[in-house]
């Protein structure tokens, strides 16, 4: 999944908890798709909608449910140290967006992530293309090749 990590990545902090753990004291295997969740929504709400998914659904009625979600682990994932999520659209459909995320602790990355939702119509579970405006945004934020 090595792709070249864009300087202009948002960067969402997370702070691991001990509840985040389990008995190999390292984070649950379940959670890190959480934190990877956690760091698109924020992306979406640092770029487009303060709320981000809430908003977008509710008051835009645009949803974006996952189709596809693939993670490689790298290292553990502790308390020790902030989990930094460096977020970036990766890739634009008619009607699919493609995040990137990694997870990165004190310098080492701990995850790598390709996540791919689609448009919706949320109150219709419909699928829809990319709303012009949420594509013009998306598109701005895809690095060049």
């Amino acid at each position: 999944m090595a792709t070249t990590r864009p300087d202009t990545a948002f960067v969402h902090d997370i702070r691991v908890t001990w509840g985040d753990c389990d008995p190999a004291r390292i984070a649950y295997t379940a959670r890190l798709p959480w934190f990877a969740l956690d760091a698109i929504n924020a992306w979406w709400a640092e770029h487009f909608a303060p709320a981000g998914w809430f908003e977008m659904e509710l008051d835009r009625n645009v949803g974006t449910p996952f189709v596809r979600m693939e993670m490689d682990f790298r290292s553990p994932v502790t308390p020790r140290h902030i989990l930094k999520c460096h977020t970036w659209p990766s890739a634009l459909g008619t009607k699919s967006v493609t995040f990137r995320v990694d997870g990165v602790q004190d310098g080492v990355t701990c995850f790598e992530g390709s996540f791919t939702c689609v448009f919706i119509v949320a109150d219709q579970f419909k699928s829809q293309p990319a709303p012009d405006d949420i594509r013009a945004l998306v598109e701005a934020h895809i690095p060049a090749a």
